[in-house]
Formats: structure tokens, C-alpha cells, sequence
């Protein structure tokens, strides 16, 4: 945990050419604002077909600690959002959801 899946209108899907290049930036966005250890960061890509609202729905799980205040959860979220446009020129909605680590229950 973190895990951030991205799911991506299939109309617009080729807009992310260098998904490595972009699951890198993402991945040290987690680290680096989320204080994630690497190996635990999950991304994941799903193309869509699109319904509507935006062409890019960004969504985290992640373990609620008390160094993920909503100030750091807003700020992830600002940096998400730039490293989105900035790989795609698209506006990402994002969305993040917090579990406390009593209520996870995990495996691999």
C-alpha cells in the first residue's frame, strides 16, 4: 500500500506513451509525500471505455499514519495532478481513499 490505479479513456489512452516514465514519477510522488517504502507502492493502468467526466480517473488506497495529513494529501494530490498534464496535457479526477490499518487485511 499505497495502490493507484489509473483508468484512462480509451479515446485518449495513447496520450501516455512512457508509462514507465510516468510509473516512476507517480511511485516517488508516493514515496517522497506519502513516505511510502518503494516495494510497497502498486500501480496500475486500466483503459476504459468512456461513460463521462473526465478522460483520466485517478484513485489511491492507502493506510491512514499520522504523517498523511490532509495538508500531505492535498499536496499529493496537487503533484499528481501536475505530473498528469504534464505526461498527458489531460486533467485527471482524483480521488483518495484512507483505511486505517486495524481495517486492512492484505496479502503479497
Amino acid at each position: 500500500m499505497p495502490n493507484l490505479t489509473f483508468y484512462f479513456s480509451e479515446n485518449h489512452a495513447d496520450r501516455f506513451k512512457n508509462l514507465c516514465d510516468f510509473t516512476d514519477a507517480c511511485s516517488a510522488l508516493c514515496c517522497d509525500i506519502l513516505g511510502a517504502d518503494r516495494e510497497n507502492v502498486h500501480i496500475i493502468f486500466i483503459d476504459v471505455k468512456p461513460g463521462c467526466g473526465q478522460p483520466v480517473y485517478a484513485e489511491l488506497f492507502y493506510r491512514l499514519t499520522t504523517l498523511r495529513t490532509p495538508e500531505v494529501m492535498e499536496n499529493f494530490m496537487r503533484e499528481l495532478d501536475v505530473v498528469t498534464q504534464h505526461t498527458s496535457g489531460l486533467t485527471a479526477r482524483i480521488r483518495c481513499f484512507g483505511s486505517q490499518a486495524e481495517h486492512l487485511f492484505a496479502r503479497n
